[in-house]
């Protein structure tokens, strides 16, 4: 039975939230400094992290007045998958923001119908998060020997990962003109006593771990040796990629081959593309898809937003391999403008991990049907009854909007050769 309104706590917070910004808001009230801006991230002045999501807002809409559609569809295939949207959980790093972490993304991802990413910098196992989510991609770095990337690659598969993504555009910029949050090798004694003045503010967050009786884990279960041995904390993941040699475009498509070999053909796909040259060689690769994608703006500073570099490269590749994209992803109409372009789908990152500090599963769930509600309002304003009617036509794109970055040179005319 309800309680009369007059004895109703009116200051009692609404667990839903109307916008990924609300749910970003929450999160930084909710979470202790450390951890909200370890989700921030981002590099040097954070220019390319800004204009992720500001490049969006310079395209704009031309939307019909009346005959618009009553019924309208964003279901798509996706790396031979049906999704009912076009909005992909892409990979993050230990989700120590809530308890459940990645399970309760994967939660949230399978009651909506779409594809998980699990990053083997995951707080939580590959077979935890497949046994919620049978749309579980795993992705991984190059790092390690081998003969260790090859055991990854078996675990994920024995588990039931239905793709790779492979993720080779990290450079890990430490230096940030706002500051670098501090993380600590692992929750002790030592670390919570260091920390405690921020963690001591934000009581709910605090609750919310105690209930479980677990302290945070920051360790990267996926990275755990396959002959047995406790798994690695992150900067011990850190220290073995920085370890080992960057990766060659005949490692990329060794990675592939023997992906492929593993799991008898289950879709791989590269993560990091910018430029053109780059996609043509991933095609060489054997790829089935490539991300385009900045790291969200954690790579080099002053790389363009995402949004601008893709129509150049699925023009060039998009009938060859399925083209995501990656990076500022905050409304439903930047994902119509993506798919607009040229995107198969989108990948969302941050956006996710502010819904899941804010609510957990049902946060993550929230930020997912913001997503749909405004794909929907979009394509209603628009006149269309599917994604697939959007073409770049429709939309207001200014003059050099578009960057292609690492055009091959054309091919000489015949007859100028000597000249």
């Amino acid at each position: 039975m309800l309680k009369p309104v007059w004895l109703q706590n009116p200051w009692k917070q609404n667990p839903w939230f109307e916008s990924v910004a609300i749910a970003q808001q929450r999160a930084r009230r909710r979470l202790p400094a450390p951890l909200y801006a370890a989700l921030v991230a981002g590099s040097e002045r954070g220019s390319t992290m800004d204009d992720n999501q500001a490049a969006f807002a310079e395209i704009g809409f031309a939307p019909h007045v009346a005959g618009q559609q009553p019924q309208r569809s964003m279901t798509r295939t996706v790396l031979g998958h049906e999704v009912s949207l076009p909005v992909l959980i892409s990979p993050t790093g230990v989700q120590g923001v809530h308890p459940d972490g990645e399970v309760a993304v994967a939660a949230a991802a399978t009651s909506r119908g779409t594809i998980m990413g699990l990053s083997n910098f995951a707080s939580k196992s590959v077979e935890e998060v497949c046994a919620v989510s049978e749309l579980t991609f795993f992705q991984m770095y190059w790092t390690g020997e081998r003969d260790v990337m090859v055991a990854r690659m078996q675990r994920a598969h024995a588990a039931g990962a239905k793709g790779l993504i492979a993720t080779l555009d990290w450079s890990f910029s430490m230096g940030r003109d706002w500051g670098s949050p501090e993380i600590p090798e692992r929750v002790d004694l030592r670390a919570m006593v260091r920390l405690a003045p921020h963690v001591v503010t934000k009581p709910r967050w605090l609750w919310c771990y105690a209930r479980t009786g677990a302290l945070p884990d920051l360790t990267a279960p996926n990275l755990a040796p396959s002959g047995g041995g406790p798994a690695p904390t992150f900067f011990g993941a850190y220290y073995e990629w920085m370890s080992t040699p960057p990766p060659s475009w005949e490692d990329v498509a060794w990675m592939r081959a023997t992906w492929a070999e593993i799991s008898g053909g289950l879709p791989f796909v590269l993560k990091g593309i910018c430029r053109v040259d780059d996609a043509l060689r991933a095609v060489d690769a054997g790829v089935a898809g490539i991300s385009v994608s900045n790291h969200g703006g954690n790579n080099l500073d002053g790389t363009p937003a995402t949004i601008r570099v893709l129509r150049p490269i699925a023009d060039r590749v998009g009938s060859q391999v399925e083209v995501l994209l990656d990076g500022g992803i905050r409304r439903g109409s930047d994902v119509v403008k993506a798919l607009a372009l040229g995107a198969r789908a989108v990948m969302i990152g941050r956006a996710y991990l502010w819904g899941l500090a804010a609510n957990g599963e049902q946060g993550v769930g929230n930020v997912l049907d913001i997503l749909r509600g405004g794909i929907d309002s979009a394509l209603l304003g628009m006149g269309l009854s599917s994604i697939d009617e959007l073409t770049p036509e429709l939309f207001v794109i200014p003059e050099g909007f578009h960057q292609t970055l690492g055009a091959p040179e054309p091919a000489p005319a015949p007859g100028k050769h000597g000249a």
